[in-house]
């Protein structure tokens, strides 16, 4: 008898076990956050969500500040947003994991000037206000900070104002910003309205940024396995949209509503792909993370290899 109730006791378990390990993701539902609508014109370009066993909706947002505000509520399961700006997060309490690296192009960032502008190089800044998008600890400020690092200008010589980029971009049209340091799409269609570059991030800053989940997502098993799912899904997307440039570009024009030539140029630096995170990514950021908390923006230090899971997106 009581062999007979062991067994039963572990087939008991095993059924549990076999339940848990194969949650069903017909039930569960994902709010995938996005920026500018970056992730979903991949998405519906590519078509690598039609056949997804588990249900989505989209949460865009303008920037990365709004959007890690929404994954502090738990508004959001999922973000996708470059290296500082994650930090920046991580570092003021989000309950975030890293999940996936998009390794991106240095030339999606840029520091930006009206064509008629009498400030011909970085060095010119000093003195000068320099409007930064979105927000303290963006993408956008690390560049700022390494080219005048690069120029030898003095950070407390050169003003920051925050603004996010919809109202930057209006503000920059009309003449009211002379030096925007910013990134795509807001970079690219600044530039195709007669923008003049000063320095963008290639040899200054990482070019990584990252797909995240909630702890509180992760905790869920049916959400953890879309979310797995999710990211394999936009490896692929990514890889599609590299091979498929045409008709990539096609879709986000038309989700951003930007005539498909000057779609053209932010569609071509987007992104070089997305992976799994590798020690060296680790490395890299925890570089940003040391010098970001030296410099007081990051309100706490972070240990980058601490809010990655590796386990997520598998080789």
């Amino acid at each position: 008898m009581n062999r007979l109730k062991a067994c039963a006791a572990a087939l008991l378990l095993s059924v549990s076990a076999l339940a848990q390990a194969a949650p069903d993701l017909s039930e569960v539902t994902l709010v995938l956050g996005d920026q500018a609508r970056n992730l979903r014109s991949l998405v519906e370009a590519s078509g690598v969500l039609k056949d997804a066993p588990w249900h989505y909706r989209w949460a865009n947002f303008q920037g990365a500040a709004p959007l890690f505000e929404a994954q502090r509520a738990g508004a959001v399961d999922t973000s996708y947003a470059g290296d500082l700006p994650v930090l920046m997060a991580a570092s003021g309490g989000v309950p975030l994991k890293i999940i996936a690296t998009n390794v991106g192009d240095a030339g999606a960032n840029g520091l930006i000037v009206p064509a008629d502008s009498p400030v011909r190089s970085v060095k010119d800044l000093a003195g000068k206000e320099v409007v930064v998008s979105s927000a303290r600890g963006s993408i956008s400020q690390h560049l700022l900070y390494e080219a005048l690092g690069e120029a030898q200008v003095p950070r407390d010589s050169v003003p920051v104002r925050f603004v996010l980029p919809t109202d930057a971009s209006a503000a920059f049209n009309s003449g009211q910003i002379g030096a925007w340091a910013t990134f795509d799409p807001y970079l690219g269609i600044a530039e195709q309205h007669g923008a003049r570059l000063l320095r963008d991030g290639k040899g200054l800053t990482t070019a990584l940024s990252f797909v995240t989940a909630t702890q509180q997502s992760l905790d869920d098993p049916g959400k953890r396995a879309a979310i797995a799912d999710f990211a394999q899904r936009l490896a692929k997307a990514r890889a599609w949209a590299l091979a498929h440039k045409e008709e990539y570009n096609q879709v986000y024009a038309q989700l951003t509503r930007l005539p498909p030539a000057d779609a053209e140029k932010i569609t071509a630096r987007i992104s070089h792909g997305i992976r799994a995170v590798t020690p060296e990514d680790i490395e890299k950021v925890q570089k940003v993370s040391d010098l970001f908390s030296e410099l007081k923006i990051l309100p706490n230090k972070v240990d980058v290899a601490a809010i990655v899971d590796q386990s997520l997106f598998l080789q």
